[in-house]
Protein backbone atom coordinates (compact mmCIF):
# COMPACT_ATOMS: atom_id res chain seq x y z
CA UNK A 1 0.00 0.00 0.00
CA UNK A 2 1.29 3.44 -0.95
CA UNK A 3 0.26 5.79 1.91
CA UNK A 4 0.38 8.95 -0.21
CA UNK A 5 -1.83 7.41 -2.87
CA UNK A 6 -4.17 6.05 -0.19
CA UNK A 7 -4.46 9.50 1.38
CA UNK A 8 -5.40 10.96 -1.99
CA UNK A 9 -8.07 8.27 -2.42
CA UNK A 10 -9.38 9.00 1.08
CA UNK A 11 -9.74 12.68 0.33
CA UNK A 12 -11.35 12.14 -3.06
CA UNK A 13 -13.70 9.53 -1.62
CA UNK A 14 -15.48 11.85 0.80
CA UNK A 15 -19.23 12.24 0.26
CA UNK A 16 -22.20 14.03 1.80
CA UNK A 17 -25.26 12.39 3.35
CA UNK A 18 -27.62 15.08 2.04
CA UNK A 19 -26.04 15.75 -1.34
CA UNK A 20 -25.27 12.21 -2.49
CA UNK A 21 -28.46 10.53 -1.29
CA UNK A 22 -32.02 11.31 -2.38
CA UNK A 23 -34.16 10.98 0.74
CA UNK A 24 -37.36 11.97 -1.05
CA UNK A 25 -37.88 8.48 -2.56
CA UNK A 26 -40.36 6.50 -0.42
CA UNK A 27 -39.25 3.13 1.03
CA UNK A 28 -40.73 -0.12 -0.22
CA UNK A 29 -43.71 -1.60 1.65
CA UNK A 30 -42.65 -3.84 4.55
CA UNK A 31 -44.25 -6.14 7.07
CA UNK A 32 -44.28 -5.11 10.72
CA UNK A 33 -41.55 -7.64 11.51
CA UNK A 34 -39.33 -6.47 8.63
CA UNK A 35 -39.66 -2.81 9.53
CA UNK A 36 -38.90 -3.35 13.21
CA UNK A 37 -35.87 -5.53 12.45
CA UNK A 38 -34.47 -3.12 9.86
CA UNK A 39 -34.85 -0.05 12.06
CA UNK A 40 -33.08 -1.86 14.91
CA UNK A 41 -30.25 -2.99 12.60
CA UNK A 42 -29.57 0.55 11.46
CA UNK A 43 -29.88 1.90 15.02
CA UNK A 44 -27.17 -0.51 16.14
CA UNK A 45 -25.12 0.20 13.02
CA UNK A 46 -24.97 3.86 14.06
CA UNK A 47 -23.41 2.85 17.37
CA UNK A 48 -20.98 0.41 15.75
CA UNK A 49 -19.75 3.11 13.38
CA UNK A 50 -19.18 5.58 16.23
CA UNK A 51 -17.16 2.91 18.03
CA UNK A 52 -15.08 2.36 14.89
CA UNK A 53 -14.49 6.10 14.65
CA UNK A 54 -13.25 6.22 18.26
CA UNK A 55 -10.85 3.36 17.55
CA UNK A 56 -9.47 5.04 14.43
CA UNK A 57 -8.97 8.21 16.47
CA UNK A 58 -6.83 6.24 18.93
CA UNK A 59 -4.84 4.83 16.01
CA UNK A 60 -4.39 8.34 14.65
CA UNK A 61 -2.90 9.43 17.96
CA UNK A 62 -0.51 6.48 18.09
CA UNK A 63 1.02 6.39 14.62
CA UNK A 64 4.15 8.45 14.05
CA UNK A 65 3.97 8.78 10.28
CA UNK A 66 2.25 12.10 9.38
CA UNK A 67 0.63 10.63 6.25
CA UNK A 68 -0.90 7.77 8.24
CA UNK A 69 -2.16 10.30 10.80
CA UNK A 70 -3.99 12.11 8.00
CA UNK A 71 -5.38 8.83 6.65
CA UNK A 72 -6.79 7.87 10.04
CA UNK A 73 -8.29 11.35 10.40
CA UNK A 74 -10.28 10.73 7.19
CA UNK A 75 -11.37 7.36 8.63
CA UNK A 76 -12.73 9.12 11.72
CA UNK A 77 -14.72 11.41 9.42
CA UNK A 78 -15.91 8.38 7.42
CA UNK A 79 -17.23 6.60 10.50
CA UNK A 80 -19.04 9.68 11.80
CA UNK A 81 -20.71 9.99 8.40
CA UNK A 82 -21.60 6.28 8.44
CA UNK A 83 -23.19 6.70 11.85
CA UNK A 84 -25.19 9.66 10.59
CA UNK A 85 -26.42 7.81 7.52
CA UNK A 86 -27.35 4.78 9.66
CA UNK A 87 -29.47 6.97 11.94
CA UNK A 88 -31.06 8.60 8.91
CA UNK A 89 -31.83 5.16 7.45
CA UNK A 90 -33.33 4.03 10.76
CA UNK A 91 -35.61 7.07 10.73
CA UNK A 92 -36.35 6.64 7.00
CA UNK A 93 -37.58 3.06 7.45
CA UNK A 94 -39.39 3.77 10.73
CA UNK A 95 -42.59 4.46 8.81
CA UNK A 96 -45.17 3.16 11.29
CA UNK A 97 -43.40 4.04 14.56
CA UNK A 98 -44.20 0.66 16.05
CA UNK A 99 -41.88 1.22 19.05
CA UNK A 100 -39.09 3.32 20.50
CA UNK A 101 -35.70 2.06 19.32
CA UNK A 102 -32.52 2.15 21.38
CA UNK A 103 -28.98 1.04 20.75
CA UNK A 104 -28.23 -2.50 21.90
CA UNK A 105 -27.41 -2.57 25.65
CA UNK A 106 -24.56 -4.99 24.91
CA UNK A 107 -23.08 -2.49 22.46
CA UNK A 108 -23.50 0.34 24.98
CA UNK A 109 -21.56 -1.65 27.61
CA UNK A 110 -18.86 -2.95 25.28
CA UNK A 111 -18.00 0.28 23.44
CA UNK A 112 -16.54 2.36 26.32
CA UNK A 113 -14.61 -0.62 27.68
CA UNK A 114 -13.14 -1.36 24.26
CA UNK A 115 -12.13 2.26 23.68
CA UNK A 116 -10.56 2.29 27.14
CA UNK A 117 -8.70 -0.93 26.38
CA UNK A 118 -7.29 0.49 23.15
CA UNK A 119 -5.77 3.36 25.14
CA UNK A 120 -3.81 0.99 27.39
CA UNK A 121 -3.25 -2.15 25.33
CA UNK A 122 -0.65 -2.41 22.59
CA UNK A 123 -1.52 -0.95 19.21
CA UNK A 124 -0.96 -4.41 17.75
CA UNK A 125 -3.71 -6.04 19.83
CA UNK A 126 -6.08 -3.18 19.12
CA UNK A 127 -5.45 -3.60 15.40
CA UNK A 128 -6.31 -7.31 15.60
CA UNK A 129 -9.76 -6.50 16.99
CA UNK A 130 -10.29 -3.63 14.57
CA UNK A 131 -9.35 -5.76 11.55
CA UNK A 132 -11.58 -8.63 12.64
CA UNK A 133 -14.49 -6.30 13.29
CA UNK A 134 -14.10 -4.53 9.96
CA UNK A 135 -14.05 -7.84 8.07
CA UNK A 136 -17.22 -9.06 9.80
CA UNK A 137 -18.90 -5.70 9.24
CA UNK A 138 -17.88 -5.24 5.61
CA UNK A 139 -17.74 -8.75 4.18
CA UNK A 140 -20.77 -10.08 6.04
CA UNK A 141 -23.07 -7.81 8.03
CA UNK A 142 -23.57 -4.69 5.91
CA UNK A 143 -23.97 -6.62 2.66
CA UNK A 144 -26.44 -9.04 4.23
CA UNK A 145 -28.49 -6.28 5.85
CA UNK A 146 -28.61 -4.48 2.51
CA UNK A 147 -29.88 -7.62 0.78
CA UNK A 148 -32.48 -8.09 3.51
CA UNK A 149 -33.69 -4.48 3.21
CA UNK A 150 -33.80 -4.85 -0.58
CA UNK A 151 -34.56 -1.19 -1.19
CA UNK A 152 -33.12 1.51 -3.45
CA UNK A 153 -32.23 3.93 -0.65
CA UNK A 154 -30.37 1.33 1.39
CA UNK A 155 -28.56 0.06 -1.72
CA UNK A 156 -27.24 3.52 -2.61
CA UNK A 157 -26.22 4.31 0.97
CA UNK A 158 -24.48 0.97 1.44
CA UNK A 159 -22.65 1.41 -1.86
CA UNK A 160 -21.10 4.63 -0.53
CA UNK A 161 -20.39 3.15 2.91
CA UNK A 162 -18.86 0.06 1.32
CA UNK A 163 -16.52 2.22 -0.75
CA UNK A 164 -15.17 3.80 2.43
CA UNK A 165 -14.90 0.48 4.25
CA UNK A 166 -12.79 -0.96 1.44
CA UNK A 167 -10.16 1.69 2.12
CA UNK A 168 -10.33 0.89 5.82
CA UNK A 169 -9.70 -2.82 5.25
CA UNK A 170 -6.74 -2.09 2.97
CA UNK A 171 -5.17 0.00 5.74
CA UNK A 172 -6.05 -2.61 8.39
CA UNK A 173 -3.98 -5.18 6.47
CA UNK A 174 -1.20 -2.65 6.00
CA UNK A 175 -1.07 -2.00 9.77
CA UNK A 176 -1.15 -5.74 10.49
CA UNK A 177 1.94 -6.14 8.32
CA UNK A 178 3.61 -3.20 10.05
CA UNK A 179 2.95 -4.42 13.60
CA UNK A 180 4.19 -7.92 12.73
CA UNK A 181 7.34 -6.68 10.97
CA UNK A 182 10.83 -7.28 12.42
CA UNK A 183 11.46 -3.52 12.21
CA UNK A 184 8.52 -2.76 14.50
CA UNK A 185 9.54 -5.52 16.91
CA UNK A 186 13.07 -4.08 17.07
CA UNK A 187 11.63 -0.64 17.82
CA UNK A 188 9.32 -2.12 20.44
CA UNK A 189 12.28 -3.75 22.18
CA UNK A 190 13.90 -0.35 22.66
CA UNK A 191 10.88 1.14 24.42
CA UNK A 192 10.89 1.46 28.21
CA UNK A 193 8.49 -0.84 30.08
CA UNK A 194 5.11 0.54 30.99
CA UNK A 195 4.74 1.81 34.56
CA UNK A 196 3.08 -0.73 36.84
CA UNK A 197 -0.08 1.36 37.09
CA UNK A 198 -0.54 1.43 33.33
CA UNK A 199 0.12 -2.30 33.06
CA UNK A 200 -2.53 -3.00 35.69
CA UNK A 201 -5.00 -0.72 33.88
CA UNK A 202 -4.22 -2.55 30.62
CA UNK A 203 -4.89 -5.93 32.24
CA UNK A 204 -8.14 -4.70 33.77
CA UNK A 205 -9.23 -3.14 30.47
CA UNK A 206 -8.52 -6.38 28.61
CA UNK A 207 -10.49 -8.41 31.17
CA UNK A 208 -13.45 -6.11 30.61
CA UNK A 209 -13.15 -6.47 26.83
CA UNK A 210 -13.17 -10.27 27.15
CA UNK A 211 -16.16 -10.10 29.51
CA UNK A 212 -18.29 -7.84 27.30
CA UNK A 213 -17.13 -9.06 23.87
CA UNK A 214 -19.32 -12.15 23.58
CA UNK A 215 -22.69 -10.48 24.35
CA UNK A 216 -21.69 -7.57 22.11
CA UNK A 217 -20.78 -9.70 19.11
CA UNK A 218 -23.77 -11.95 19.66
CA UNK A 219 -26.26 -9.09 19.88
CA UNK A 220 -25.07 -6.83 17.07
CA UNK A 221 -23.37 -9.28 14.69
CA UNK A 222 -24.28 -12.94 15.08
CA UNK A 223 -27.98 -12.72 15.99
CA UNK A 224 -28.79 -10.33 13.09
CA UNK A 225 -26.76 -12.50 10.71
CA UNK A 226 -28.94 -15.51 11.50
CA UNK A 227 -31.84 -13.53 10.02
CA UNK A 228 -30.18 -11.67 7.15
CA UNK A 229 -27.77 -14.47 6.14
CA UNK A 230 -29.34 -17.69 7.47
CA UNK A 231 -26.92 -19.89 5.51
CA UNK A 232 -23.98 -18.28 7.35
CA UNK A 233 -22.01 -18.17 4.11
CA UNK A 234 -20.84 -14.57 4.36
CA UNK A 235 -19.99 -14.82 8.05
CA UNK A 236 -17.84 -17.89 7.41
CA UNK A 237 -16.14 -16.03 4.56
CA UNK A 238 -15.29 -13.11 6.87
CA UNK A 239 -13.84 -15.45 9.50
CA UNK A 240 -11.91 -17.33 6.86
CA UNK A 241 -10.24 -14.10 5.70
CA UNK A 242 -9.33 -13.21 9.27
CA UNK A 243 -7.96 -16.68 9.99
CA UNK A 244 -5.87 -16.67 6.82
CA UNK A 245 -4.32 -13.36 7.85
CA UNK A 246 -3.18 -15.09 11.03
CA UNK A 247 -1.32 -17.76 9.05
CA UNK A 248 1.19 -15.23 7.73
CA UNK A 249 4.52 -16.25 9.35
CA UNK A 250 5.31 -12.93 11.04
CA UNK A 251 1.73 -12.59 12.29
CA UNK A 252 1.58 -16.20 13.49
CA UNK A 253 4.66 -15.61 15.67
CA UNK A 254 3.09 -12.75 17.60
CA UNK A 255 2.08 -13.60 21.21
CA UNK A 256 -1.52 -12.45 20.87
CA UNK A 257 -2.01 -14.49 17.68
CA UNK A 258 -0.60 -17.54 19.46
CA UNK A 259 -2.95 -16.91 22.38
CA UNK A 260 -6.06 -16.63 20.19
CA UNK A 261 -5.04 -19.69 18.13
CA UNK A 262 -4.61 -21.67 21.34
CA UNK A 263 -8.08 -20.58 22.48
CA UNK A 264 -9.55 -21.73 19.17
CA UNK A 265 -7.67 -25.06 19.21
CA UNK A 266 -8.90 -25.88 22.71
CA UNK A 267 -12.47 -24.99 21.74
CA UNK A 268 -12.51 -27.41 18.79
CA UNK A 269 -10.44 -30.18 20.41
CA UNK A 270 -12.43 -33.45 20.56
CA UNK A 271 -11.57 -33.98 24.25
CA UNK A 272 -10.94 -30.50 25.67
CA UNK A 273 -13.65 -28.85 23.58
CA UNK A 274 -16.68 -30.35 25.37
CA UNK A 275 -15.13 -29.39 28.74
CA UNK A 276 -13.61 -25.97 28.07
CA UNK A 277 -15.34 -24.96 24.84
CA UNK A 278 -17.81 -22.64 26.54
CA UNK A 279 -15.04 -20.77 28.35
CA UNK A 280 -12.97 -20.50 25.18
CA UNK A 281 -15.99 -19.23 23.27
CA UNK A 282 -16.51 -16.55 25.92
CA UNK A 283 -12.85 -15.48 25.73
CA UNK A 284 -12.92 -15.25 21.94
CA UNK A 285 -16.39 -13.69 21.85
CA UNK A 286 -17.29 -16.11 19.07
CA UNK A 287 -19.91 -18.92 18.88
CA UNK A 288 -18.37 -22.42 18.90
CA UNK A 289 -19.38 -23.10 15.29
CA UNK A 290 -17.30 -20.13 14.11
CA UNK A 291 -14.18 -21.27 15.94
CA UNK A 292 -13.65 -24.11 13.49
CA UNK A 293 -10.84 -23.76 10.96
CA UNK A 294 -12.44 -22.17 7.90
CA UNK A 295 -9.61 -22.70 5.42
CA UNK A 296 -7.88 -25.69 3.84
CA UNK A 297 -4.17 -26.47 4.10
CA UNK A 298 -3.79 -25.46 0.45
CA UNK A 299 -5.42 -22.09 1.12
CA UNK A 300 -3.14 -21.52 4.10
CA UNK A 301 -0.03 -22.32 2.08
CA UNK A 302 -1.18 -19.96 -0.66
CA UNK A 303 -1.91 -17.18 1.84
CA UNK A 304 1.58 -17.53 3.31
CA UNK A 305 3.07 -16.92 -0.13
CA UNK A 306 0.90 -13.86 -0.82
CA UNK A 307 1.74 -10.31 0.17
CA UNK A 308 -0.46 -8.46 2.66
CA UNK A 309 -1.66 -6.22 -0.17
CA UNK A 310 -2.69 -9.28 -2.17
CA UNK A 311 -4.53 -10.71 0.83
CA UNK A 312 -6.35 -7.41 1.29
CA UNK A 313 -7.31 -7.30 -2.38
CA UNK A 314 -8.63 -10.87 -2.16
CA UNK A 315 -10.66 -10.03 0.95
CA UNK A 316 -12.17 -7.03 -0.84
CA UNK A 317 -12.91 -9.16 -3.90
CA UNK A 318 -14.67 -11.67 -1.62
CA UNK A 319 -17.24 -8.99 -0.81
CA UNK A 320 -18.42 -8.94 -4.40
CA UNK A 321 -18.35 -12.71 -4.75
CA UNK A 322 -20.29 -13.29 -1.53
Amino acid sequence: MNPERMLEMCRKGQWNVDVDLDWSVPPRPMSREEEMAIVQYFTDMAGIELLAGALFEEQRKRVEDPTMKKIFATFVADEKRHSEVALRLADYYNVHKYKEYEMSPALAKFAPNFVDAVKYLSAEIANVYITGGELILDVALLRSINDYVHDTMSARAMELVNRDESRHIAVDYHMTEYYASPAYQEWLATQPPQPLGERLRAIWAFINVLYYAKPFFEDVFFTPMRTVDPSGRRLREAFKRFQLLGTKPDVAKRPFTKFMNAVREIAVHPVAGPIFGGVMSRIAGVPPELMQQMYSDEEAARAQRMSFDELAEEALAAKALS
